[in-house]
């Protein structure tokens, strides 16, 4: 970390103790016992027996021999478990690591490998893969069954250990402790642990709650995975409200309307394709969902034309859009639903990101990080008391991504007159396919591992499902063939489906070069785009 960035984190007040998440679930189960926390699988919970459960999970897992720093995985399908592993490894000072199910399992084994947690926690679907990466990663201690039912072989079982633990007060502790390793893919290919604090997640939590106009006891459904920040960062913001989450394992558009129907949901947060899908589902208009009040939407371009759609087709609903990433826990810029005007002199921000959060600064600079003018386009930069401490076990890149003070997303954009963000580009060539990130670079090193392939380029192009859809130019060795179904197959052993291309296109001539010799992608993106209204090109 920067000494910049360390004075900035000082006088941000990051070592408070009052800013740890396991007060806010105290206070919540305080002023809000009998309110209702969360309800899955048919059953709800209470705040007061959430925080009673978190309690015995942090009590449980110091009997395993976790202690303060030391951490915590688990490998699940979204549920009422899941959300309980946000405060139990706190309540003892330990820290949360999710890893994300859609990775492959050589994937899951570099994330476990790298974050070292002593117990990993594991659903009935993700049982295989856990007992691959224990057996691969000698620092996992104990394997832990978090689902309904007998705990499989070798596996200790959740509610039992919740029923023998005797909860006690959270441990001693401030703002600036670890609370949970977010991991996020990065332009070498490899893992990066997102060093989360209490703080970065108290300041988002409390910027999310304006910058969204939360109002308590609000009913909100997730089904966004709990291995991203979006949706993860989500339980404490409701924790602060005492809402009421109504949580499903995953999307289901169907499931999705049924569960606003009967549960009277009326808080939203999808990613546009998630967002799309429902639009378009032939049974749209067969259930109620007019309790629906507000959608949040975010970690992808929303294309015009789906705003658009979903304003004429959901007239009670108000939009809020968030502009983020992991390293931001997340938000950085909002834009609240009296910006979303499809006439009149509001609509030119209907493709903007908005304006800087509450809790963070924003400012748009070129190389040497000077700022740019209005209207010029530069590299977003974001400071504030939601800024990740760093990545872990890379103090290099940490150094490098908070120099200055600053967080350097990598995105770039220009701020307009009335401080309006707009994404233009993403200097990492980060492709968004259906809120998942993809980095280019981690797929173009697998493609490169193919014996007939010499040169190739991955990129983003146009697609009404996802948004973006991962797409691969290749450049095949002389006197060596491969087809496009082979290439993604070859891909397709080697890292998790959402990354790899659908679809493949063979260049008889060399790829086009920058004067550094570098392969042009916007060269190779503008035909795709042609005629398509959006940011990023």
């Amino acid at each position: 970390m920067s000494a910049g960035s360390a004075a900035a984190r000082a006088e941000s007040g990051a070592g408070d103790p009052n800013q740890r998440m396991v007060y806010m679930l105290q206070r919540a189960a305080r002023v809000s016992p009998d309110g209702p926390a969360i309800t899955f699988a048919g059953r709800t919970r209470t705040w007061a027996q959430v925080a009673d459960r978190c309690a015995r999970l942090g009590a449980a897992l110091a009997g395993l021999g976790v202690g303060r720093g030391d951490r915590v995985g688990i490998l699940a399908f979204n549920s009422d478990r899941y959300m309980e592993v946000f405060f139990g490894p706190a309540w003892i000072g330990a820290v949360f690591v999710p890893v994300n199910y859609r990775l492959a399992v050589p994937e899951m084994v570099e994330v476990v490998a790298d974050s070292t947690p002593r117990v990993l926690l594991a659903d009935a679907t993700h049982v295989d893969q856990a007992r691959e990466i224990a057996a691969a990663c000698p620092g996992v201690a104990h394997l832990v069954y978090a689902d309904d039912g007998p705990a499989p072989e070798g596996f200790l079982e959740y509610e039992a250990l919740l029923a023998a633990a005797t909860p006690g007060d959270p441990v001693d502790g401030n703002g600036d402790d670890l609370l949970v390793l977010f991991y996020t893919g990065g332009t070498t290919g490899l893992p990066k642990g997102v060093m989360l604090t209490n703080t970065n997640l108290y300041a988002n939590a409390m910027g999310g709650v304006a910058g969204y106009r939360y109002r308590e006891h609000a009913v909100f459904i997730q089904c966004g995975p709990m291995f991203h920040a979006a949706a993860g960062s989500r339980v404490y913001s409701n924790t602060m409200t005492c809402s009421h989450t109504i949580m499903l394992p995953h999307f289901d558009v169907e499931t999705v309307f049924r569960c606003i129907q009967e549960h009277r949901v009326t808080v939203g947060l999808f990613v546009p394709t998630m967002i799309n899908m429902m639009l378009h589902h032939p049974r749209f208009h067969d259930y109620d969902l007019t309790t629906l009040h507000q959608i949040n939407y975010g970690a992808a371009p929303m294309p015009e034309a789906l705003m658009r759609l979903a304003l004429e087709m959901l007239p009670g609903v108000v939009f809020f859009q968030a502009y983020g990433m992991t390293e931001a826990s997340p938000i950085v810029t909002t834009m609240p639903p009296e910006w979303h005007a499809t006439d009149g002199p509001r609509a030119e921000k209907l493709s903007s990101v908005g304006r800087p959060a509450f809790h963070c600064d924003v400012r748009i600079v070129d190389a040497d990080d000077n700022d740019v003018a209005v209207g010029e386009v530069g590299e977003i930069l974001a400071r504030g008391p939601n800024i990740m401490k760093g990545y872990w076990n890379k103090p290099e890149l940490t150094a490098q991504a908070l120099r200055g003070g600053w967080y350097h997303t990598g995105d770039a954009g220009y701020r307009d007159r009335d401080g309006f963000i707009f994404l233009v580009d993403r200097v990492k060539d980060m492709i968004i396919t259906g809120g998942e990130n993809v980095y280019s670079t981690e797929v173009e090193n697998v493609l490169y591992r193919h014996p007939a392939v010499k040169e190739c380029a991955i990129i983003g192009i146009p697609s009404e499902t996802w948004g973006e859809a991962v797409h691969a130019v290749v450049v095949l060795k002389d006197g060596m063939t491969a087809d496009e179904a082979e290439l993604i197959k070859f891909c397709r052993d080697r890292i998790a489906h959402y990354k790899c291309p659908r679809g493949v296109d063979f260049r008889d001539r060399p790829m086009p070069l920058s004067g550094v010799n570098k392969i042009l992608k916007s060269a190779l993106r503008k035909p795709y785009w042609t005629g398509h209204r959006t940011g990023i090109v």
